[in-house]
């Protein structure tokens, strides 16, 4: 997936308009809710600041609309609690409005507290309250909604601090000073917020492609049951119960009978054999892939008009971890050859180097164009049941491969099948 389509799906999903992926939504709709809560204990601990202040260093004057406003605020903070227990999206979605309440509560504490008299330390103590607010906003995972609340509060607070400035007995160069604590403060949230947010999409993107790829394995393995049944209906089944049909005349003591339940049960032992080497090649398990693809490559230029010449001197002479996937592979993308390419001449190379295992397999045949193998062609072919090669491109995936098909230069398909291997 482009980096524009998980832009631009994750920017739909955080606004809670709908993405139309449960998956996606889920986790973005937990992630904001757990900053929400955070944001909520955040306001408590404000809130929990400015009663201390205001009761171990009352001001001189002006306590009852002080009080007043202190009170409102943890009225406020305390009916928070309830929208953090489970919000609504349209809440999460303007969840960050609450912040200017904050904001507006916080400045009204500290220019009253300036007011009620010529020296004061209350309002100089309620100014380093206001490092509280980017911290709150960064929870939010909006880069753009931080800055919208950390550029007003270092405006705020270099107002706020020039008004109680007479008040603190503090100097112009410290209120600059500490004005640029609060911006760089407020830098840093929004920067976080950035780097939690990018995080979060990349959790929820991963988890909805692997909700996807279960999806598809689920798929692939009911068509390969189906294919399996309609193998054995088709094969060998039909052989035996030719058979049985015999078994009377056998009873007569027909000898052309007997010949015929004879060929019937050798042809179904051929099948069963051959449908339990596809399944499970056991020269795949004793002797590893090379032998495994060179023995595949024969069976297929026996059945075919196919000339398959096989490279594997890169490749170890002993089992590995890729063998299983890249055998079934080599088997598909062989039998695409057969039966789509109209090819006469087939090369598969086997490589083993830098931890990656790889398959490449080149044919001559009528080639393909690239719409035929995009992801947008393929999750069609997936839907309409055709699983052959995207199933490949899924399990290769799943192991953290890959699996490219484009056109030789000339004519021709180029395949390329890696699986990474550790060390």
């Amino acid at each position: 997936m482009s980096r524009r389509r998980i832009s631009r799906a994750g920017f739909t999903a955080w606004g809670f308009s709908g993405s139309g992926e449960p998956a996606l939504d889920r986790i973005l709709y937990q992630h904001a809710l757990l900053g929400l809560r955070v944001q909520v204990v955040l306001r408590l601990t404000l809130t929990v600041f400015l009663v201390l202040v205001v009761a171990l260093d009352p001001p001189a004057q002006l306590r009852a609309p002080i009080w007043a406003v202190v009170g409102a605020y943890l009225a406020w903070a305390l009916a928070s609690i309830a929208p953090a227990r489970r919000a609504a999206r349209r809440t999460l979605r303007w969840a960050w409005l609450a912040l200017l309440v904050d904001l507006l509560a916080l400045t009204a504490v500290a220019v009253l507290a300036a007011r009620s008299d010529q020296t004061s330390w209350t309002s100089d103590v309620l100014l380093t309250g206001f490092a509280f607010i980017p911290m709150a906003a960064a929870t939010q995972l909006r880069p753009a909604v931080c800055a919208a609340i950390a550029v007003p509060t270092t405006l705020v607070f270099l107002l706020t601090s020039a008004a109680a400035r007479s008040a603190n007995g503090e100097p112009w160069s410290s209120v600059l000073l500490h004005t640029l604590v609060i911006a760089g403060l407020g830098a840093g949230s929004i920067l976080l917020s950035a780097v939690a947010r990018s995080r979060v999409l990349t959790i929820a993107t991963l988890a909805r492609e692997r909700s996807k790829l279960l999806d598809d394995a689920v798929r692939i393995e009911a068509r390969e049951r189906r294919e399996l049944a309609e193998a054995l209906h088709d094969g060998a089944l039909q052989f035996v119960l030719a058979a049985r049909a015999e078994m009377d005349a056998v009873r007569r003591g027909e000898p052309v009978a007997i010949d015929r339940v004879d060929t019937a049960l050798a042809q179904s032992g051929r099948l069963l054999r051959s449908t339990l080497a596809a399944l499970n090649p056991a020269v795949l398990e004793r002797h590893g892939l090379s032998t495994a693809i060179t023995e595949l490559a024969r069976a297929t230029e026996s059945s075919s008009d196919l000339s398959i010449l096989v490279d594997t001197a890169a490749w170890p002479d002993h089992p590995t971890a890729a063998d299983a996937l890249l055998f079934a592979a080599a088997r598909e993308l062989l039998g695409n050859v057969v039966r789509h390419a109209r090819a006469r001449h087939v090369e598969m190379t086997l490589e083993h180097a830098d931890g990656q295992a790889r398959l490449v397999v080149v044919d001559d045949g009528i080639g393909i164009t690239d719409d035929d193998v995009s992801q947008q062609s393929l999750d069609a072919r997936m839907a309409n049941g055709h699983l052959g090669l995207a199933s490949r491109r899924v399990r290769l995936a799943v192991a953290g491969g890959s699996l490219s098909v484009r056109p030789r230069t000339g004519s021709g398909t180029v395949a390329v099948a890696t699986v990474p291997l550790e060390p």
